[in-house]
């Protein structure tokens, strides 16, 4: 199965960019600096230091060639409410059956971040507030049982 393209609010599309530049311009040196350090100190077959630092360099890496990836590859969502109605980008409260009001926002998978409130449109409950509007309320099929949102408001 081909692998889906990135949707990146504006934002999101910014803080890649953004960690992108830093992993390049700061962390790539740094390990650099750290792999000549334990280069430097002798015999690297059984250094803790040098065996570290090439595993951050694996790491950060990597983590380069996904952003970039995602960069080259994001479509960048513009869209927001219309009408009232939950969309990509959207900024929807709600409140769930137990009461509880949540502020919430509908973005693309890879700059979902739950615990600030960005869930993504692939989620569960992103998945289903999606086309939704203020005043319905909307089953959520949830891990720990359904659960149920009533879309307060829709920016």
């Amino acid at each position: 199965m081909a692998e889906q393209r990135p949707l990146l609010t504006p934002e999101g599309l910014q803080e890649i960019q953004k960690e992108l530049d830093f992993l390049k311009t700061v962390r790539r040196p740094e390990i650099a600096e750290m792999i000549r350090e334990a280069r430097e100190g002798g015999d690297i077959s059984e250094s803790a230091a040098y065996e570290d630092a090439k595993q951050q360099q694996g790491f950060v890496e990597g983590r380069i060639q996904e952003l970039e990836w995602i960069l080259r590859e994001a479509v960048v969502i513009e869209e927001r409410a219309v009408d009232g109605t939950v969309g990509l980008g959207s900024r929807v409260r709600v409140k769930a059956s137990n009461g509880r009001e949540s502020m919430l926002t509908i973005v693309g998978s890879h700059e979902a971040q739950p615990r600030d409130g960005r869930i993504s449109n692939e989620s569960p409950v992103g998945r289903a507030l999606m086309h939704h509007k203020v005043g319905e309320i909307v089953p959520v099929d949830a891990p720990a049982g359904q659960v149920t949102y009533t879309i307060l408001t829709v920016e």
